[in-house]
């Protein structure tokens, strides 16, 4: 599967310059989300009972949600194009497995994972190649693993600039519908949805979905 270097080159620089200071702005931000924690828990369940492999946490940042699954149980690593936060992701859970990678081209192996799971990692894709990143998911998920996804619920690009530092970078916004769309073109079979309304500092809805791989009949 072919890369885009342009839009690959920009979130990777933005997320390089920006990952010692990510932690400190959103490294507890799963502490206050009740549904988040809820959502990852059934995914996490679900991955367990089926018992089909490992979980990936694709574009993992510093490995928080990675770390989250991993207390549930869940055999998980990351992945994520920036390599400065991997490196965070490394000092901060060194008993962690966590790789340099882009989810166009996954170095991983036809049907390898039980899980898939892309925490707010969709939302740099350009439109046009949403397409290839969902096959990819489906590519490396056995038959019977399991998608979840979380985005910002709307329906533009909003270019979100940094506020201690010189970089920003565009965050496309999704509906639940046209995702749910995409999915269903992957060959995924969309099993819950979960829309909430913001709190904190969000200034949109935030949308989750989980889908299903389908056995083989």
């Amino acid at each position: 599967m072919t890369d885009d270097p342009t839009n690959q080159s920009a979130t990777r620089t933005f997320y390089d310059t920006v990952a010692a200071d990510y932690a400190e702005r959103f490294g507890n931000e799963l502490d206050t989300n009740v549904l988040g924690r809820a959502l990852l828990g059934a995914f996490a369940e679900q991955v367990r009972a089926a018992d089909l492999g490992p979980v990936a946490d694709l574009g993992c940042g510093q490995g928080r949600v990675t770390a989250y699954l991993a207390s549930l149980g869940v055999d998980a690593f990351g992945v994520d194009l920036s390599p400065g936060m991997i490196a965070q992701g490394r000092r901060t859970y060194p008993d962690l497995r966590f790789e340099v990678g882009s989810m166009t081209g996954l170095d991983l192996a036809d049907a390898s994972l039980g899980g898939v799971l892309a925490w707010y990692s969709i939302i740099h894709t350009p439109a046009d190649r949403l397409p290839l990143v969902l096959a990819e998911f489906h590519r490396v998920l056995a038959p019977g693993g399991q998608l979840l996804l979380a985005f910002q619920s709307g329906g533009e690009v909003r270019q979100v600039e940094w506020p201690t530092l010189p970089v920003s970078l565009d965050f496309l916004r999704w509906t639940p519908e046209r995702i749910t769309e995409l999915l269903g073109q992957a060959g995924f079979t969309v099993t819950a949805r979960l829309v909430r309304e913001p709190s904190g500092q969000e200034k949109v809805p935030q949308a989750h979905l989980l889908a299903e791989k389908p056995a083989r009949g």
